[in-house]
């Protein structure tokens, strides 16, 4: 029997959207009934997840838990969240729910050791995705080489991701800075960018670079379609 999913979104709502379309690009379906059936929570109360780890901003889990359990309510057989620092509350999400909830990080991680063997993976995310360790160790338990952005470069990401992606203005203008933040990175020796927080693929495809890239929300979309027993779209 087919199995659905749960999307716990709104983290933000338009990486939920990015997330639910790759979910349909990589399905390989006929047509409609082909696909797998969706439930989506995109619950824009859900505290900021980065103020939360950094600053001791309010706790994102109880809305996070309000929208695990409607999507319980639903039937959703996997849970899966568009949002990577979100997973630094993993731990305690997986206590209060008998559904698995589909590790985005880790997915991340062994996709890039198979991808890219030997190379030096550079993590492009929030300081709170950064300070949490979830890639580190992810890319650690694979045996990923990896380069974390020094601080200034973790200034420019959040302004990317906050000001740009997340306040929806115009990608193009960020061209410029977006390359040159990729040729720094380069040049203190990352061979591959993961574009660990879910805006990023959003602006990754708006303004193209050669990267090459490993998109987070692309691996964990085609985890769930395998985990409910659908074929990835070759």
């Amino acid at each position: 029997m087919k199995k659905t999913i749960g999307i716990l979104g709104g983290m933000g709502p338009l990486a939920t959207a990015d997330l639910y379309r790759k979910i349909v690009e990589s399905t390989a379906a006929e047509g409609d009934s082909g696909h797998i059936r969706v439930f989506i929570d995109s619950n824009t109360a859900i505290p900021d997840r980065t103020a939360a780890i950094l600053s001791g901003g309010p706790d994102p889990v109880p809305e996070m838990l309000s929208a695990l359990r409607n999507l319980e309510k639903c039937g959703a057989d996997c849970i899966i969240m568009p949002c990577n620092t979100a997973h630094y509350f993993l731990p305690r999400l997986r206590t209060q729910t008998v559904l698995p909830i589909l590790d985005m990080p880790a997915i991340t991680a062994q996709r890039c050791a198979e991808l890219f063997p030997g190379k030096r993976a550079c993590v492009l995310a929030t300081k709170g995705t950064l300070r949490s360790g979830v890639y580190s160790r992810a890319l650690e338990r694979a045996d990923v080489d990896f380069l974390l952005p020094n601080d200034a470069e973790r200034d420019e990401l959040m302004r990317l991701i906050y000001d740009v992606v997340k306040a929806s203005r115009p990608l193009a203008p960020e061209e410029e800075s977006w390359h040159a933040l990729l040729a720094a990175l380069r040049d203190r020796g990352a061979e591959t960018f993961i574009l660990g927080c879910t805006e990023l693929p959003i602006l990754a495809e708006a303004l193209p670079d050669p990267g090459p890239f490993v998109d987070p929300t692309l691996e964990l979309a085609r985890a769930a379609i395998r985990f409910c027993g659908y074929e990835v779209k070759a």
